[in-house]
C-alpha cells in the first residue's frame, strides 16, 4: 500500500500546505537563508513529485517546509535592520501602496512600500500616520520625518504623528487610480453621497471613500466584505462575462473575464485579498477554458503558497489575507455542500447562490473576526439577505450612472436616479440594523478556542460531504 501512487494534484496541495507552514515558522527567527537549503528543498520536492509514492509523503512535507523556511528567512534577514532603528528619528521615503485612510483626530494613514531610510533602501512596508495637509494619493512618492517604532501584522515598522516634508506625484504615475478617481467623480455628479460612495465601493472596492458613519454601520451588520476589493467583486465580474459571451465564443468569454480581472486589480491595487482573489480567478478561468477543474482543497493551499512566496508578510499577521482565504473556503467548500444538503441536485438560482455563498463565507470567517476584534454581528445574516441579491444590480446601475454623467452631464441626475434608489435602500438597511441595540455582541476567545471552532466547521463539512456524496471538484468560481 505504501508504494501506491498519489495523484499529482494532491501532492501539490500537500507541498503547498508545507510551504505555508514553513513561511509561518520563519517569523520566529528560524534561519535557513543559505542557497543550499532551497536547492535541497526543491530537489527533494521534484523527486517526490516524480515518484508519487505514498511512503515519500513525509519527504514532501519536509521539502515544502524547507522551501517556506528559506523564503521566510530571506525576508527576515532583510527586515532585521529595523531592530536597530526602532525609537530613532529617521527620514523615510517611499511609495504609497494603497489608498489612504482617515485615522483618529483626522490623521492621514498611509501604507508605504519601496522604502528608503536615510538614503538606504530597505525591504518591508511601513504603517504611517500624519496630520498633514497634503492631498496624498496611491502611487505618490512621499518623504517623511518621524520616530520609527515596532511594526504589527505584516508591517515592518510604524510611525505615528510623522511629519510629511515632500510629496511627489509621478507622471503618468498610477494611471488606473487616476481613471478610477475620474470615473468616481462622474458618479458623484449623478448620485448624491453617501449613496455614491457606496456604489463606488461596490464597483471598484474603494472602501476608504465611505463616510465614517456608513463604514461603521456596514462593519456592524457584516456587509464590509462587499465594499472591500476582494473575491466577491471578481466573482460577480467573472460570472457576468461568462454569461454574456459564452454563447458567442468560449474564448471571448475567457478574454473578457480576464480583462475585467486585470482591470479591477489595477484599479483597486494589489492588496493581500486582491492578490489571492486575482490568482484564484485566473486559475479558475484557465481551468474552465480547457475543460478542467481545480479541487478547492488543491486550489486553496496552492494559491496561499504562491502569495506567501511572493510576500511572506502575508502569513505573518495580515488579517486581510487570512480573512480572504477563509471566505474563499466558505464559498468553494461549505456553500456547495449546504446547497446540496438542503436542495439536492437542483441547481441554485442567482439569489440563492449569492446568499448561500455569503452566509457560508461569514460562518468561516467568524472565528477569525471574533479572535481579532472580540466582536460579532447578530444581524449579519438578515443584512446579507436584504442587501446581497441587489449588489450586482447596484454595480450595473452605478456604472450606467457614471457613464451617463460623462456622456450626457446635463441629464446625469436623471440617469443616476435608479442607482440612487437602490443604493438609498441599502444605506437605510445598513444604518437601521446597525442602530439596533443588540446588533453587535462581544466575545473574547483565545487561540485554542479559535482552533476548536474551526475543528467544528471542518467536522460539519466532512459530515455534509459524506451524506451528500458531493464532488467538490464541481465547485467552480466561474459557473
Amino acid at each position: 500500500m505504501l508504494r501506491r501512487n498519489v495523484h499529482v494534484s494532491w501532492l501539490i496541495a500537500i507541498l503547498s500546505v508545507a510551504i505555508v507552514a514553513g513561511v509561518v515558522m520563519a517569523q520566529w527567527n528560524v534561519t535557513l537563508s543559505s542557497i543550499v537549503w532551497i536547492v535541497l528543498g526543491v530537489t527533494a520536492a521534484m523527486v517526490v513529485l516524480w515518484r508519487r509514492s505514498i511512503y515519500l509523503l513525509p519527504g514532501l512535507v519536509m521539502a515544502g517546509m524547507i522551501i517556506g523556511l528559506w523564503r521566510g528567512s530571506i525576508e527576515q534577514d532583510q527586515l532585521i535592520v529595523y531592530e536597530n532603528l526602532y525609537e530613532s528619528v529617521v527620514t523615510v521615503s517611499g511609495k504609497v501602496t494603497d489608498d489612504t485612510d482617515s485615522g483618529k483626530s483626522g490623521a492621514v494613514v498611509m501604507r508605504v512600500g519601496n522604502v528608503s531610510i536615510d538614503g538606504h533602501e530597505i525591504a518591508g512596508k511601513l504603517w504611517i500616520s500624519s496630520s498633514t495637509s497634503y492631498d496624498i494619493k496611491r502611487g505618490d512618492v512621499v518623504t517623511i520625518n518621524g520616530t520609527l517604532r515596532e511594526g504589527f501584522g505584516n508591517f515592518a515598522a510604524t510611525m505615528f504623528r510623522a511629519n510629511v516634508t515632500n510629496v511627489q506625484r509621478p507622471q503618468p504615475g498610477d494611471v488606473a487610480r487616476r481613471v478610477r478617481d475620474w470615473f468616481a467623480d462622474a458618479v458623484r455628479t449623478a448620485i448624491p453621497d453617501p449613496q455614491a460612495s457606496l456604489g463606488i465601493g461596490y464597483l471598484v472596492g474603494q472602501k476608504r471613500a465611505l463616510p465614517p458613519d456608513l463604514s461603521e454601520a456596514l462593519m456592524i451588520v457584516g456587509l464590509t466584505h462587499v465594499v472591500v476589493a476582494s473575491g466577491y467583486n471578481l466573482t460577480i465580474l467573472v460570472r457576468l462575462a461568462r454569461r454574456l459571451f459564452v454563447k458567442v465564443s468560449k474564448y471571448l468569454a475567457l478574454l473578457s473575464a480576464s480583462m475585467m480581472v486585470l482591470a479591477f486589480m489595477a484599479v483597486t491595487g494589489a492588496s493581500p485579498s486582491m492578490s489571492r482573489a486575482g490568482l484564484v480567478a485566473g486559475l479558475s478561468l484557465a481551468a474552465w477554458y480547457y475543460g478542467r477543474s481545480f479541487h478547492p482543497l488543491v486550489l486553496l493551499p496552492f494559491a496561499a503558497a504562491i502569495t506567501v512566496l511572493v510576500d511572506p508578510g502575508f502569513a505573518w499577521g495580515d488579517l486581510g489575507w487570512q480573512l480572504s482565504f477563509a471566505a474563499f473556503a466558505g464559498v468553494m467548500i461549505l456553500a456547495p455542500l449546504l446547497q446540496r444538503y438542503f436542495y439536492g441536485d437542483k441547481k441554485p438560482g442567482i439569489v440563492r447562490q449569492i446568499l448561500g455563498e455569503t452566509i457560508s463565507a461569514y460562518i468561516v470567517t467568524l472565528p477569525i473576526l471574533i479572535y481579532a476584534f472580540g466582536l460579532y454581528s447578530n444581524v449579519a445574516v438578515v443584512a446579507n439577505v436584504l442587501v446581497l441579491p441587489l449588489v450586482p444590480l447596484a454595480m450595473l446601475l452605478t456604472f450606467i450612472a457614471g457613464t451617463g454623467a460623462l456622456v450626457a452631464p446635463h441629464y446625469a441626475v436623471i440617469i443616476g436616479a435608479p442607482a440612487n434608489w437602490v443604493l438609498e435602500y441599502m444605506v437605510y438597511v445598513a444604518k437601521y440594523l446597525a442602530g439596533l441595540p443588540w446588533a453587535q455582541g462581544e466575545m473574547q476567545i483565545g487561540a485554542l478556542t479559535t482552533v476548536a471552532m474551526y475543528g467544528i466547521i471542518v467536522g460539519v463539512c466532512v459530515y455534509l460531504w459524506r451524506v451528500t456524496k458531493y464532488n467538490l471538484r464541481d465547485s467552480n468560481l466561474v459557473e
